[in-house]
């Protein structure tokens, strides 16, 4: 959150169910197992975050706290390297319980629920894929995963906002002169520690140039806990914005900026996402989302996850293991 107390007084509650300005402060020596390049901890801070990693399913994801600062603006990033698609919406329809959701249709790569809190940006909790960190399958006490703040996948901060990527082959994003470049997983982590409402995601997309080079290109869903929503895409060269304007707002693998509805149904993912939205008016509980989220899976499907925009839960399923869910204290 925006303040200056210790990030070791993170607030964020795990429940498990049956059925995750930079300091001055250089990291310590780098160990054999891997070099962080976003890091700016302290040995003691560096030492706390390592000592949060546990496993918890088998897919396999992997919990880990942040302890500390670090530099979102250099460092490893991450162009996934094959479309496989993703599903995503907005429920709004109910602007007291707004929901955000996704599924992540990926290689089979281990994962990880990170939890940070920037002295300067928002708390947060994101999913990682953890292969783009270049993390091989003993991840325990490889020092890279100090960079993993730097590609949340999709994540929710403690103001409401939450944002999620999903693969576009006919985006292309041309620079701008005088803006800074960013790749087009790191800017996820832009929005989550600076954006507090969908304006100010936007904002932080408008600033920078987005590279899309090594891999798919992207489009993103943004939404916020007014329930407000917006798809970021790149037409021609050029970044392009369509705000939610009813109550619900979708995004698979398809370009929906200045697509008639129609032509979007074609995709099977978003026709079954857009008939159930309809339906139901746009208010779902995350229950009813999973729901939606199941309908859509794929062989691939690495996990399903909801974001409570006011409520601060978050509901995980991965295909390696049972729901689980966190609490994420909204200011």
């Amino acid at each position: 959150m925006r303040r200056t107390p210790p990030a070791v007084t993170l607030a964020l509650l795990l429940v498990l169910t049956a059925c995750s300005a930079p300091s001055e402060t250089p990291t310590s020596a780098p160990s054999p197992t891997g070099t962080p390049t976003a890091s700016r901890q302290d040995a003691a801070q560096v030492e706390q975050t390592l000592a949060s990693l546990r496993r918890v399913d088998d897919l396999p994801l992997y919990e880990m706290t942040y302890v500390g600062s670090y530099d979102a603006t250099v460092g490893t990033d991450a162009a996934p390297a094959s479309p496989f698609g993703c599903s995503l919406f907005v429920a709004a329809g109910d602007r007291s319980r707004p929901l955000f959701a996704r599924n992540f249709d990926w290689d089979p790569n281990p994962a990880m629920v990170l939890r940070t809190d920037p002295a300067q940006g928002y708390a947060s909790i994101s999913l990682v894929d953890l292969s783009y960190l270049g993390v091989g399958t003993d991840v325990s006490g490889d020092r890279r995963l100090l960079n993993a703040p730097l590609l949340p996948f999709d994540g929710m901060n403690e103001r409401g906002l939450a944002v999620g990527l999903a693969a576009d082959d006919a985006a292309r994003a041309e620079p701008v002169p005088g803006r800074p470049t960013v790749g087009s997983v790191r800017i996820l982590r832009l929005v989550l520690d600076r954006a507090a409402t969908v304006d100010e995601a936007v904002a932080v997309f408008t600033a920078h140039n987005l590279d899309f080079s090594g891999g798919p290109a992207l489009h993103y869903l943004l939404a916020d806990a007014t329930g407000a929503s917006a798809v970021v895409e790149f037409v021609d060269g050029q970044m392009r914005v369509e705000r939610g304007k009813g109550s619900w707002q979708a995004l698979t693998n398809v370009p929906v900026v200045g697509v008639p509805e129609q032509k979007r149904r074609a995709d099977r993912r978003y026709d079954l996402i857009a008939q159930a939205m309809t339906e139901a008016g746009g208010v779902v509980d995350a229950a009813a989302a999973f729901r939606v989220l199941t309908g859509v899976r794929q062989a691939h499907t690495r996990w399903s996850v909801t974001y409570g925009l006011r409520s601060g839960e978050v509901r995980l399923v991965t295909a390696g293991g049972a729901e689980r869910r966190y609490e994420l204290p909204m200011r």
